[in-house]
């Protein structure tokens, strides 16, 4: 089914109505802050139910929900840092620990930014061909082979408390890796933290506080943008309607996450994703599913 388009916007997210969206805003919130991408997830179950794909307008501002997510599950975080870091300032105490890592996250932020902007023309179309069921499955075997790697080659041993600017960096480029449909943000940032030899628990911790800026930039953007196409108040109250699902099934999918990674490993989710890549392809290959 073709995409509809809002002043060059890929926004089929309006014309499937309230009920689909809230399914589709429960299988993103849960899929966005799991490692098994959230827009494979998006344009998987609506070619399977046969409906409308919602487009890369929903998936951008649907970050708004895992930002809520995010913030309300490591707010103790969220609060000593934010507040340890302007303390530092008042002090001028530029070496203190809490200003070092907000000024890291801000400096891993970057790389994701500038690829952002300069890929935006193409991310946003509409029928971008990165949003390709093909171009999904490849990219969800090459991670999910990386997270295999992370979990064979990594020593889970180090804590957020003796992170540095070089981990931070690491993991902010392996970021921009999160703009490739299937690839997945908290994928790519995880298996780059398990790669510098943090414990699962703290890599996933870690990679979350680290890519708050980023979630929240592209939320926001994509609601700017959404603003600058005219979008009519009956899409508003659609995308609202997702973005509040979304926010209570991410939670959900953190707390999942963290349980899991503090008892078991990334393991499940290295299995997923092969198996996930490798229907995509053969679905699209042999005409199950349209690319």
């Amino acid at each position: 089914m073709a995409n509809a388009c809002t002043a060059g916007l890929d926004t089929g997210f309006v014309t499937l109505g309230y009920l689909k969206v809230a399914v589709l805003g429960v299988v993103q919130g849960i899929t966005e802050l799991l490692p098994i991408s959230s827009t494979a997830h998006m344009r998987i179950v609506p070619a399977v139910l046969g409906w409308q794909d919602p487009g890369s307008a929903f998936s951008a501002a649907m970050q708004l929900a895992a930002l809520a997510a995010v913030l309300s599950y490591f707010w103790a975080d969220v609060r000593e840092l934010g507040a340890g870091a302007i303390e530092a300032v008042a002090r001028r105490d530029f070496v203190d620990w809490n200003f070092r890592f907000v000024a890291w996250i801000a400096l891993a932020t970057l790389p994701i930014v500038i690829a952002g902007v300069i890929l935006a023309p193409v991310l946003n179309a509409c029928n971008s061909p990165l949003r390709t069921l093909t171009v999904i499955g490849f990219s969800c075997v090459v991670m999910g082979a990386l997270l295999a790697l992370a979990e064979w080659y990594g020593r889970p041993q180090r804590t957020m408390d003796n992170v540095t600017l070089k981990d931070a960096l690491a993991v902010g480029f392996a970021q921009v890796g999160a703009l490739i449909p299937g690839v997945s943000r908290s994928g790519s940032t995880l298996t780059a933290a398990l790669f510098r030899d943090l414990q699962r628990d703290e890599a996933a911790r870690f990679s979350f506080l680290l890519g708050l800026p980023a979630i929240a930039l592209a939320g926001f953007k994509e609601l700017w943008e959404l603003h600058k196409a005219h979008l009519d108040a009956h899409g508003w109250s659609i995308l609202a309607v997702g973005i509040v699902v979304a926010s209570i099934s991410a939670f959900a999918a953190i707390w999942s996450l963290m349980h899991i990674l503090e008892r078991f490993s990334a393991w499940p989710f290295v299995v997923y994703r092969f198996a996930l890549g490798v229907v995509l392809l053969v679905s699209v290959w042999v005409g199950w599913l349209p690319n």
